[in-house]
């Protein structure tokens, strides 16, 4: 049989005569983005589109991606293409992970269970939030029943309780999570201008307290079951979710509670990259929380080249922020990523169109990035280095 790469197939699925008569799902973020709008009500639409302040993080994310060029190489074989990286132990088959989305119940009915089924369907990580909608186990064992052992990891919010992090690391090793991500930059909420205009915080409703709900350290902070009192169970969430005091030391804590690989989310400055790494982290996830925590702070692209000087070889480091499409990831992976996460656009496929169309997001994304690795001259993401770069 012959090979046909990703991104021609998927240009032949749309081109197909015989498919003529079916409405085509959207292609690009933007479309997503539309669709969602049109489904959602302003509280959760606003909750995931919003970013922190006037939004101008959000907008420097995309800036960042804008002021770089690619540069073309010609004359190349590049008949066949390879998207595969290795990355904590694991051959991927794309530098691209599904960054962590809390509540994602808020967005369709199936929560973080549609967008971890069409993760395993294409064997690319999916992230699952603290604050999922679904408990840990349950959306484990979705992804088995696509693909046995599909690759997941856990990203864990720092909490004021030591026993709750460590209980809930321990599950997330027990369902078969093989890497634990640490937020650093969510100890306290950003100034979200959208979601105070809406009044819309959907913790204060319940929502996304799955895994705190069904865990037996947290259940032990409470006077009573959660089912009894609900409104009491809520207020404890809220007393112990953030912790404005998470410290180094608090980090030890965390690497010392699991044998997973470590990873830290939301590194900036090299500094702290540096110090991540003499504290036993395996990697770095160059990140700004899509633009909602800190309004006014540097593109997470602009950003990158400075971490991963301080880096080196000694882990990898991934970013996410505005990624859109392939050519954002090429640039990314240039200057110096391993891998990327890709957030927001699946959210808006999943409120539009469930499972299906997070796995058509993604499948476009990844069509995408094969297209354009191939006519910049580049066979195998390995080969990306600056040089792509004007």
């Amino acid at each position: 049989m012959p090979h046909v790469p990703h991104g021609l197939a998927m240009q032949l699925q749309a081109y197909d005569p015989a498919r003529a008569a079916e409405p085509l799902p959207p292609v690009s973020p933007e479309e997503w983005e539309r669709r969602a709008r049109e489904v959602l009500a302003d509280g959760p639409f606003g909750y995931v589109a919003g970013g922190a302040g006037a939004e101008d993080t959000m907008r420097a994310n995309r800036a960042a991606f804008a002021r770089r060029s690619l540069v073309p190489r010609m004359l190349r074989d590049v008949s066949r293409r390879d998207l595969g990286v290795e990355l904590l132990g694991h051959r991927l088959p794309a530098p691209v992970v599904l960054a962590p989305i809390g509540v994602l119940g808020i967005l369709h009915a199936e929560g973080e269970l549609a967008p971890a089924r069409a993760a395993a369907a294409e064997g690319v990580p999916f992230v699952l939030s603290t604050v999922s909608s679904v408990p840990m186990e349950q959306v484990a064992a979705a992804m088995d029943g696509v693909r046995a052992g599909a690759p997941r990891w856990f990203q864990l919010y720092p909490a004021r309780s030591r026993d709750v992090m460590a209980s809930l690391v321990a599950r997330a090793e027990r369902a078969g999570y093989t890497a634990v991500v640490v937020t650093l930059d969510t100890t306290m909420l950003g100034w979200r201008e959208t979601d105070l205009r809406n009044r819309y915080l959907p913790f204060l409703q319940g929502q996304g307290l799955a895994n705190y709900l069904s865990d037996p350290a947290f259940r032990a902070l409470l006077p009573v079951p959660p089912e009894q009192d609900p409104r009491a169970a809520v207020q404890a969430f809220l007393g112990t979710y953030v912790h404005p005091g998470f410290s180094w030391d608090d980090l030890a804590f965390v690497r010392a509670s699991t044998r997973l690989p470590l990873l830290l989310k939301g590194i900036l400055h090299p500094d702290d990259a540096r110090r991540a790494l003499d504290a036993g982290v395996d990697g770095v996830i160059v990140s700004n929380h899509g633009g909602r925590q800190v309004d006014g702070a540097i593109g997470a692209l602009d950003a990158l080249p400075a971490v991963v000087e301080a880096v080196g070889t000694r882990a990898p480091v991934l970013m996410d922020s505005g990624i859109r499409r392939g050519a954002d990831v090429l640039k990314a992976l240039a200057l110096g990523a391993r891998a990327v996460g890709f957030g927001r656009p699946y959210a808006y496929a999943l409120a539009a169109a469930g499972e299906a169309g997070v796995r058509h997001a993604l499948r476009c994304l990844l069509a995408d990035l094969d297209l354009a690795l191939g006519l910049c001259g580049q066979a195998s993401v390995a080969d990306v280095d600056a040089s792509l770069l004007a």
